[in-house]
């Protein structure tokens, strides 16, 4: 992943009292709007294409084993090899005690390894246990680390401890790359996400992500515009680009659509990459592979040509 290396960036605590007042009604308005395009033919082909390339493929269950995460692994780098041009997913995202499994099942294939760490999904962790997890994470052969930041802290008003907690885990990232969790779901409001998304950027993040998908709401269109819009605001005040990845509930290739077409109006096309944007799901795969093959022979296929995991 080509992203700026934060690691050679001096942090500065952000004037999060600067942070601009969000308009509600503006917000969602603009993604009313903007969900009533039709993307067709060609176009939606390419789309469909994108968006299965900036999969990170998840589970995260307790239930989950070594064979689990194995068989997901080849799903990944085999989507559907009887059809030509499909590309593979970005990343597995997977708990830090089968990375190690993940990065042997992945070797070769371009895929990463993702592991959510810092006490995920409640983050209640101390800074000390945070970046323990983290380089744990890492030893276990993770590229990237989704961390969750404490929520109870940053409604508090105590956005210092934040900021040192998220570039603490950042230090203990080394080489791999951070995905700051924001858990929107939880922060109650507009206001609320882009002031929180204003200060990981300004403490390290690489990316910044919606939620775990362990609390609802997870990711909303409208919370992703206010996090996209933090972000071009960062990049126009420091000229470095942060990644994004909405997570949680995005389960049909209609909404990961949906996403890109905001993205792209709100960003612009150097932002249409893995590199810098993500859709972290377990079902979205399948989904727009059966769209894909109906783009193609013009019938849907059932959801059971596709395996599961």
């Amino acid at each position: 992943m080509m992203l700026f290396d934060m690691n050679s960036v001096t942090r500065t605590h952000p004037d999060l009292s600067r942070c601009p007042t969000i308009d509600k009604v503006g917000v969602e308005e603009r993604i009313d709007r903007l969900t009533k395009r039709s993307i067709k033919k060609a176009s939606k082909v390419h789309a469909l294409k994108l968006a299965l390339s900036m999969i990170d493929l998840t589970t995260l269950e307790g239930a989950d084993t070594p064979g689990k995460v194995r068989q997901l692994c080849y799903k990944a780098a085999h989507l559907h090899d009887a059809m030509e041009g499909v590309p593979h997913v970005a990343a597995i995202c997977v708990y830090p005690t089968l990375a190690a499994v993940a990065k042997e099942a992945l070797k070769g294939t371009g895929i990463h390894v993702a592991a959510v760490a810092t006490g995920f999904p409640s983050g209640q962790y101390d800074i000390a246990d945070r970046m323990n997890d983290t380089r744990y994470a890492v030893e276990q052969g993770a590229d990237e680390i989704d961390m969750v930041i404490s929520r109870g802290r940053f409604l508090a008003g105590d956005y210092s401890y934040v900021f040192d907690e998220i570039a603490a885990c950042k230090e203990a990232c080394g080489a791999a790359h951070l995905k700051v969790i924001l858990e929107t779901g939880e922060l109650g409001s507009y206001d609320e996400v882009r002031r929180a998304s204003d200060l990981a950027m300004h403490a390290g993040a690489d990316f910044i992500k919606t939620s775990t998908g362990k609390v609802q709401p997870a990711a909303t269109l409208p919370v992703t515009l206010v996090m996209l819009e933090a972000i071009r605001d960062f990049y126009y005040a420091t000229g470095r680009k942060i990644g994004m990845k909405p997570a949680g509930g995005i389960a049909t290739a209609k909404i990961a659509i949906q996403y890109l077409v905001v993205l792209r109006e709100t960003l612009g096309e150097d932002w249409m990459t893995p590199d810098l944007f993500r859709l972290g799901a377990s079902r979205l795969a399948n989904d727009i592979l059966m769209q894909l093959v109906k783009e193609k022979t013009g019938a849907y296929q059932s959801l059971d040509y596709f395996s599961k995991d």
